[in-house]
Parts: structure tokens; sequence; C-alpha cells
């Protein structure tokens, strides 16, 4: 059951993302000039991942765990993985963990970048 709550919420969270991804581009213009539509993906899944996770600490609607499933991990992790991030992140910091979480975003963001130029070169080479 689990894993149908986490489908219904990616479902919703990844149609919300393209669908205010492509309405930001469309009136943005240019999205490989600066990607407006991921960058307000990305702050607006923090900030909701933020509210829904102080609602989840703080006892309110849906601390029963299939909501959790559901918005949290569902909904907000199909909208945006940064959100998730971002949570990691300030739990980390707010852990006193400030080492590991500044290491947590160092690695993820230059390990990420480069992941993904190998994958573009792989990729690359193997259309020739």
């Amino acid at each position: 059951m689990e894993y149908l709550w986490v489908g219904i919420g990616g479902f919703i969270g990844a149609n919300a993302r393209f669908i205010v991804g492509r309405w930001i581009g469309g009136r943005s213009g240019d999205t490989l000039a600066f990607p407006v539509g991921t960058l307000l993906v990305n702050i607006t899944g923090s900030l909701l991942i933020g509210l829904a996770l102080a609602l989840v600490v703080g006892k309110v609607s849906f601390a029963d765990p299939a909501w959790r499933l559901l918005v949290i991990v569902g909904v907000l992790g199909g909208y945006t993985t940064f959100s998730a991030f971002s949570a990691e992140t300030v739990l980390l910091i707010e852990d006193g963990r400030t080492g590991a979480a500044v290491t947590y975003v160092v690695a993820t963001n230059l390990l990420g970048l480069l992941a993904c130029f190998m994958g573009l070169a792989a990729g690359r080479a193997l259309l020739r």
C-alpha cells in the first residue's frame, strides 16, 4: 500500500512540475538562457517541503504515515527532488551536523554535475 501512496503522489507532483515549468518557461522566453521554470519549481518545492515537515513534526493533519508518503515523498518528491535535498540539508544543520551538511551540499552538486557531464559524454560517444 505504501507504494500506491508514493505512486499517486509522484504522479501528481511530476505533472505539477511539468505544468509549472512549461507555464513559466513559456512566459520567460528561452529556457536555455536561464531555466526560470526549474528555478521556480525548486524554490517552491523547498518551501512546501519545509511547511509539510513542520506540520508533520507538529503532528498536524497528516501525521499518519500514509499522508506523509503521499504528500512529502510522493507529491513533493515528484515535484522536485531538490526539495528533499534542501530538507535533508536543513535537518542536518538543525541536528548540529554542519560539517555533514556542507559535505552533502558540495558532494551533491559537484558529483551531480560531474555525473551529468560523464553521462552526456557517454551518450554522445554511443551515438557516433
